[in-house]
């Protein structure tokens, strides 16, 4: 794979403007990251496919941050400007956690414009998503302080794994992102409700979850699995959050494997 990706910016309907980086070649796998992240989320893990596209969320990394309400159909329409402004017409898209939910819409709305789809450790979101506990939304409302940033580790990743690997990690939030950016995640992934549009997907579907998670419910994975027509689901024993960085090379064997 080339170490110089091809980068730029699309704009998206409203005049936004979109970095996003197109590491190797071949058929294109979309990498969408997680909730106020940008497309270092998948710094360790892009590598393991030969073609990736990834993008940073309006709001973070090299992509403005309009003051203006973000939802996650709304990032699945970023999703498209992108694939739109490098000229590709269909790709594969893998998503985790909040960027599992754009996924989702990505793939729904969009379904012309994906070969075929990985959801991880995400949720259908809405009345019918598993939503995290009380005791984990209190530990993480307190996230800029140390013991936040503590709890938001051993929740993405296992106490032994952190030991062997002790960072820095790229999957715990951007930097630099203004209060009203943050806020914007929040809700765009807390109103997230795909539920009505899952039966409507026709990419055959891989469903990834860690069955340790807590701060997506590894309970929402087989709800996705039953609601998507066809798709099937692959839970990693004793994985977090971050399943696909801490179980990386199996987890990405796997998505490779669907892929074909």
């Amino acid at each position: 794979m080339s170490t110089l990706p091809r980068t730029g910016h699309a704009v998206a309907a409203d005049g936004t403007r979109l970095a996003y980086q197109w590491h190797g070649t071949g058929r294109p796998l979309v990498l969408l990251a997680g909730q106020a992240n940008d497309h270092t989320w998948w710094d360790r893990t892009r590598e393991d496919f030969p073609s990736t596209i990834t993008m940073d969320y309006r709001g973070t990394g090299g992509s403005d941050a309009p003051d203006s309400a973000y939802s996650t159909p709304g990032f699945a329409d970023d999703v498209i400007a992108v694939l739109d402004e490098l000229g590709v017409g269909e790709a594969d898209v893998y998503g985790t956690s909040m960027g599992g939910r754009v996924a989702q819409w990505v793939a729904a709305r969009y379904p012309d414009r994906v070969r075929r789809l990985v959801l991880g450790c995400t949720s259908p979101g809405g009345t019918h998503g598993v939503e995290r506990s009380n005791d984990v939304r209190l530990a993480l409302a307190r996230r800029s302080s140390v013991e936040a940033r503590e709890t938001l580790e051993n929740l993405m990743y296992t106490p032994a794994w952190r030991a062997a690997n002790p960072g820095p990690y790229r999957v715990l939030g951007a930097h630099g992102m203004p209060p009203h950016a943050v806020r914007g995640h929040l809700v765009a992934s807390n109103t997230h409700d795909a539920w009505d549009v899952l039966p409507e997907i026709t990419a055959p579907t891989l469903v990834l979850h860690g069955d340790d998670d807590l701060l997506a419910p590894v309970a929402n994975a087989p709800l996705l699995t039953e609601r998507i027509p066809d798709a099937r689901m692959h839970l990693f024993a004793g994985a977090r959050h971050a399943y696909f960085d801490e179980c990386r090379p199996e987890s990405s064997d796997l998505v490779s494997d669907f892929l074909g």
